[in-house]
């Protein structure tokens, strides 16, 4: 049976060291929960640093005794490898670029030297542990390094990835020096996954266009493998924070802070220290409010909980004085000796005193700039028993996208804040009631356990549809056994796609033109009266009438919208428009003028933009772009956008290879079925295909052919040895 090794930065406990003792405390993140039904099964087992810099061996021997026991395995650093790895390049670059914070970033070699470093010592933890067949789930932006580092160790390995925070639009990501080694680092992975559609969009858009890796449907295909992106907010566990907010020591907190602070009004904001989360803003908002509703005044108390982090980091500590400014400005100007508008607390809180706290509010304030999603936010709608309460919340929030029914805000535009202000305190209960049922329902049904669920089964759904996609090499035995199939069947159809696969050129004429041996081989072929040999081709059909024309076989050309049999004259398989090339042509054009050395290539039904003579790089690049251009152009047209080697196309969506091929075999019953191709066209070819018939791909694409064949030169080989005595 497989073990599940889950690698976060840190792991699921917290180490002190008192009095020359080692203390261990359980960690309540929502990360710790949900995943402890994982990790503590079996033979699983947890991966990550301990929280704690040891220097000793006998404490980190002694850590690593007492963690086995609980399913743990510590990976220690030293104070400098924490500074450089931990506060450097994940905190001080990934963090605020990921965040949209591009002028805190510091883009330093020597940092994501410690980067690289750390994470080849998670590398080295999970190689020690993992047997074959385990499932290797990383966790966040501290190891983006590490999926690629772990696949190039134990290639056959499943490894699911997931990133916490946001992941951030092409042009902000472009910043980052290193950016290309952040995408294959995470492509190691067979799965990736993130809270938010949005993110998910933008990595695909960064490997497209930086890595020039094209995807389909959330589907990347890399050194012949198949990885799938998708989105899984991550809930909380509701029943936790809901059995917490009834329970006797929450109701004694709550019944001793109401008494300090009165009867007023109360709202609730909770972060930790950092400038992603708007708390600044935030207050500006709340003395704001005052000024446009001084009706309010005495009534409204803001309890402000900031959790300290870094705050000796200088970004980081000029935040804390600005906050400590606004605070003290505001209970300054405002406040009396009966009411204090703001209750500021820098410190944290235990998991009664903040069921307590959102209990009691009224209004909960979560206004991050941005956020990967974002829990306390899902953690006082669970609270809220009662069903009394307003949620304001950021639209820049991950958690967004589910908790539609809370007032949804732009953290930047302080007037919004103060008008959602105004109607979470003056919303009256029923429409509270409404509002925090439903997103109460949904937190109930997508909750934490839940979301480690969908991912894991997603996870071997995926490795599922690798093994779909696993392809045998041809090799003489293989051939062999063909061969013995071959010459016992008694009718056979052999469908050959032509760039590629029967020669090694898709572009120009002159060189892709059948020689000499490429006829002999399909005129010995056809002149087999059991064979029907069919040419199934992208080219346009006056060139394979011209080159193959004289042959006794059959023609599919421009994938499938000209078909030709033998005698016969050309024809279509339905009726089909081309009117809309007039719309796309000046695209086409547009690009070509943009870039030396590319060139469009009019077909009947489509148009084809070739640069395989374009710039390294440059020919990349102008794909990617031309790709999201006519995706975004096709959308609700019936049209359909590939990219193939070196050529994006675009097509009438009616038309693949496989429904041509379809047509072929229901005209007659074969006992030998054939398909050989190399392009991801060439896929729909292989789908058509019954179970019984013989599918090869050429080179090392993943494909769903059932054998793989290295070159074009070697199909030729083949189809000799299919035809000798």
């Amino acid at each position: 049976m497989s073990n599940i090794i889950i690698v976060s930065n840190r792991l699921p406990i917290k180490i002190e060291k008192a009095n020359g003792e080692l203390i261990y405390k359980t960690s309540e993140g929502g990360l710790a929960t949900g995943l402890s039904s994982v990790y503590k099964q079996g033979k699983n087992v947890w991966i990550g640093w301990p929280g704690i810099v040891l220097d000793k061996n006998k404490d980190k021997n002694d850590v690593s005794r007492d963690l086995k026991d609980e399913n743990m395995v510590p990976v220690f650093f030293t104070d400098s490898e924490i500074e450089m790895f931990y506060e450097g390049f994940s905190n001080a670059t990934i963090w605020p670029l990921f965040h949209y914070f591009n002028q805190f970033a510091i883009y330093d070699q020597s940092l994501f030297d410690a980067y690289r470093k750390a994470n080849q010592r998670f590398c080295d933890s999970i190689v020690e542990v993992a047997e074959p067949g385990d499932i290797i789930w990383i966790h966040d932006y501290q190891l983006l390094l590490l999926p690629e580092m772990v696949r190039k160790r134990l290639p056959e390995i499943r490894i699911g990835f997931f990133q916490h925070i946001p992941f951030p639009s092409y042009e902000a990501f472009r910043l980052l020096p290193w950016r290309r080694e952040i995408l294959f680092g995470m492509l190691g992975a067979d799965l990736i996954g993130f809270h938010t559609y949005d993110d998910m969009r933008h990595f695909l858009s960064s490997v497209s266009r930086i890595a020039a890796i094209p995807s389909t449907k959330g589907v990347i295909n890399i050194d012949s493998r198949h990885v799938e992106v998708d989105s899984f907010p991550m809930g909380i566990d509701y029943q936790k924070y809901s059995d917490a907010a009834s329970s006797p020591e929450t109701l004694k907190r709550e019944v001793d802070y109401r008494t300090s602070i009165g009867k007023q009004k109360l709202m609730v904001s909770i972060d930790r220290l950092d400038y992603s989360k708007g708390i600044p803003q935030r207050l500006m908002a709340f003395d704001l409010f005052f000024e446009d509703h001084p009706e309010f005044l005495g009534l409204v108390s803001l309890i402000l909980i900031v959790v300290p982090s870094r705050d000796n980091v200088g970004e980081y500590k000029r935040l804390k004085e600005e906050i400590d400014l606004l605070v003290g400005k505001i209970n300054g100007k405002l406040g009396t000796i009966h009411w204090t508008p703001i209750h500021y607390f820098y410190r944290s809180f235990s998991l009664h005193s903040l069921s307590a706290f959102y209990r009691m509010a009224d209004v909960a304030l979560v206004t991050p700039m941005r956020d990967g999603m974002n829990l306390v936010c899902k953690e006082y709608i669970a609270s809220k028993l009662d069903q009394r309460g307003v949620l304001i919340l950021s639209e820049m929030a991950g958690s967004a996208k589910e908790l539609s029914d809370a007032i949804l805000i732009n953290p930047n535009d302080i007037n919004q804040i103060v008008e959602a202000i105004y109607t979470a305190l003056t919303m009256p209960p029923d429409d509270q009631k409404a509002h925090i049922s439903v997103m109460q329902e949904s937190l109930k049904r997508y909750n934490i356990h839940h979301w480690v669920k969908i991912f894991m089964d997603k996870l071997n759904e995926v490795i599922e549809t690798q093994k779909s996609f696993a392809t045998k090499i041809v090799d003489k035995n293989v051939m062999k056994v063909f061969k013995d199939q071959y010459d016992k069947a008694k009718k056979r159809i052999l469908f050959l796609d032509y760039d590629g696969t029967l020669t090694g050129f898709h572009d120009l004429p002159s060189k892709a033109k059948p020689d000499a041996e490429l006829l002999e081989i399909l005129e010995k072929l056809a002149n087999d009266k059991r064979n029907k040999i069919v040419i199934i081709s992208g080219r346009d059909r006056q060139t394979l009438e011209d080159w193959l024309g004289k042959l006794d076989i059959d023609i599919i050309a421009e994938h499938g919208v000209w078909l030709k049999e033998q005698g016969k004259k050309w024809n279509t398989i339905f009726h089909m428009r081309n009117d809309w090339k007039d719309e796309f042509r000046p695209i086409f054009e547009s690009y070509v003028d943009r870039t030396p050395g590319s060139f469009v290539e009019e077909k009947d039904y489509s148009l084809v933009w070739h640069y395989r003579k374009v710039e390294t790089g440059l020919g990349e690049l102008r794909t990617r772009e031309l790709a999201s251009h006519l995706r975004y152009m096709a959308s609700n047209k019936n049209l359909t956008v590939m990219e193939g080697d070196k050529v994006v196309e675009i097509k009438n969506s009616e038309v693949n290879k496989g429904y041509a091929a379809d047509k072929w075999l229901m005209k007659d019953k074969y006992d030998f079925i054939f398909a050989v191709g190399d392009d991801w066209t060439d896929e729909d070819t292989f789908s058509a295909m019954p179970e019984k018939a013989i599918t090869i791909k050429v080179g090392q694409i993943s494909s769903v052919a059932k054998y793989r064949i290295e070159s074009y030169k070697l199909v030729r080989n083949f189809l000799k040895y299919l035809i000798t005595d």
